[in-house]
């Protein structure tokens, strides 16, 4: 409803504004000289490559395994998470043009208790894959949610759209998929206080984009101004879309990286099912499970069907919503991201610091239960 707005005013893309929406500033790494993105660029080469070597040759290459085990792994991830990017992108380009005053005053206040009860909300309901969950949770940091706040969004995430949680209701019923979405929820909540604490004492830094809303602000109102002067164009809602692909390139490296990566691992190890039984309702199972959701870079549409076998299969539905929360919580493509955007490896490491030990114990305590 904001947008129009957004566009009739010209808004500064959030790449040029650190901290004010009034003002053209450098982007987060504060620097306006630009380069060649050479992983990205090498990264988005082989998956092309290697998705195309599948669809165009994919009988050819049977008789060399790795190739082809290679090329139909980026083939299937690509065909899983484009939908997820593509609506990443989207939604980074509408929040880039959005006020903070905007965002804010949905999120709630930075550093409360209802801020991140609201941002946890936010990624429980948002129905985008775990790539396009990060995108989006970036640039809610730099439209200035505190750090908590992007933290509960993006612990709540990955698994938690509403088409994957239905889909996870028929492979492990209603009654663990509700217990692993409450407890995914309390995680989130629990780490966004965490990281609330090591800001105030200051052992991690705070988000230098933190806005302040004005105590006479009335989203409605506003919002209702803003649509009846707005004007909005295609040539408009083009370059909006172009700075929203530009906002997006620091996570795109890393997601086209990680699909290298997670193909490579699908070459050289066995089959999900062979996977799905190593793992029992054991301590040992539940941290290999840990090892293996660190080690594997999987799109949400991909873990979920692998949770559901540790579920059924391995009789362990501990190791199911570990595989599922630490596949977030040690995610280096995530990892990597924050680093990015917060310009801080404190805070990127903090993340499987703080949700690790929480995942492991509520992972081991459902275990029990079963």
């Amino acid at each position: 409803m904001v947008i129009r707005y957004f566009a009739l005013n010209k808004i500064v893309p959030l790449s040029m504004s650190c901290h004010h929406d009034n003002k053209p500033e450098l982007d987060s790494c504060c620097t306006t000289k630009k380069r060649m993105d050479w992983l990205l660029v090498s990264s988005l080469i082989v998956v092309t490559v290697a998705y195309l070597a599948h669809l165009l040759l994919h009988q050819q290459l049977h008789e060399v395994r790795f190739i082809s085990s290679f090329a139909h792994g980026a083939f299937e991830l690509m065909n899983k998470m484009w939908w997820g990017l593509i609506a990443g992108i989207i939604a980074v380009s509408v929040l880039a043009r959005i006020p903070r005053k905007f965002v804010m005053s949905v999120l709630g206040k930075s550093g409360g208790l209802s801020g991140l009860f609201r941002a946890t909300a936010a990624g429980l309901l948002l129905d985008l894959c775990n790539h396009g969950i990060l995108l989006v949770g970036m640039q809610l940091y730099r439209r200035g949610a505190s750090l908590g706040q992007t933290m509960a969004f993006l612990i709540a995430s990955p698994w938690n759209s509403l088409s994957l949680t239905i889909v996870l209701v028929a492979l492990i019923g209603l009654k663990w998929t509700l217990i692993f979405v409450l407890l995914s929820g309390l995680v989130a909540i629990v780490s966004g206080l965490i990281f609330e604490l090591l800001v105030h004492h200051t052992y991690l830094p705070a988000n230098p984009n933190a806005y302040d809303l004005p105590g006479d602000f009335d989203f409605w109102r506003e919002a209702r101004e803003s649509w009846a002067s707005a004007k909005l164009s295609p040539s408009e809602l083009g370059e909006m879309l172009r700075h929203g692909f530009a906002e997006s390139r620091m996570v795109l490296r890393w997601i086209f990286l990680g699909v290298v990566l997670a193909s490579a691992i699908r070459a050289l190890i066995p089959s999900d099912d062979v996977f799905a039984s190593w793992f029992g309702p054991t301590i040992g199972g539940l941290f290999l499970t840990l090892v293996a959701a660190t080690v594997i870079e999987i799109c949400s549409e991909g873990s979920s069907p692998i949770a559901a076998d540790l579920v059924t299969r391995g009789a362990a539905p501990g190791n199911g919503f570990t595989f599922l929360m630490s596949g977030a919580a040690t995610d280096y493509t995530e990892i990597m991201s924050l680093r990015n955007t917060t310009v801080s490896w404190k805070i990127a490491m903090a993340l499987p610091v703080v949700t690790v030990p929480q995942v492991l114990l509520l992972g081991w305590i459902l275990n029990g239960l079963s």
